[in-house]
């Protein structure tokens, strides 16, 4: 048996698993490109052939790192907007949140994830994170007593991809945040005044 670095194979597997996700991702974010097995398997510290004790295929590695990116990135959002103080807080971490993970290069992952694996699956699956992370900034709104929260959630996520597009193109990160900031800062506290629930 090849020697293992936790303390169950289980645990081994898992550890060894996730260093290729996250050099596949890391290198994603790099290039924009799907990167070759034997370059994934440098970046964690492997040899070639343990990347196919885990995926069979460059295209299998991709679809595992789609399903494990969007949660990722679903959660990421959605915990930022439950530490928020109140609702008013939550529409600007939702926000804020966005603009971090495009900073970060998270959203040239997923960008890239289109592009290199197209098909029903990923289509499914970008809806369904879409939908999970619209949500709380739906009931957000509703809890701000906004009319129609849920055409108010898609101008919030207007501003928010106009800014992604910023960042995308090389503006500074801390300078987009301001500018959504004081655009949506405005909104939130009207509507946040008076509003415990």
């Amino acid at each position: 048996m090849p020697k293992i670095s936790a303390p169950s194979v289980a645990e081994h597997h898992a550890a060894q698993e996730r260093a290729l996700l996250d050099a596949a991702r890391e290198l994603l974010r790099e290039t924009g490109q799907a990167p070759a097995m034997a370059d994934v398997a440098a970046r964690a510290g492997l040899a070639r052939s343990s990347v196919y004790q885990y995926f069979s295929s460059r295209q299998d590695l991709l679809r595992g790192v789609v399903q494990d990116v969007f949660p990722r990135w679903t959660r990421r959002i959605t915990d930022a907007m439950e530490r928020a103080g109140s609702p008013a807080d939550a529409v600007m971490a939702y926000a804020l949140s966005n603009l971090d993970l495009v900073a970060e290069g998270e959203h040239a992952v997923g960008a890239a994830l289109a592009g290199l694996a197209p098909g029903q699956e990923l289509n499914e699956q970008a809806r369904a994170m879409h939908q999970r992370i619209g949500e709380p900034l739906t009931e957000a709104l509703e809890r701000l007593d906004v009319p129609d929260p849920a055409a108010v959630a898609a101008l919030v996520n207007a501003v928010v991809h106009a800014a992604t597009r910023m960042l995308e193109s090389g503006d500074d990160h801390a300078a987009v945040s301001a500018r959504v900031s004081a655009l949506l800062g405005p909104f939130a506290r009207e509507h946040g005044a008076g509003t415990a629930r």
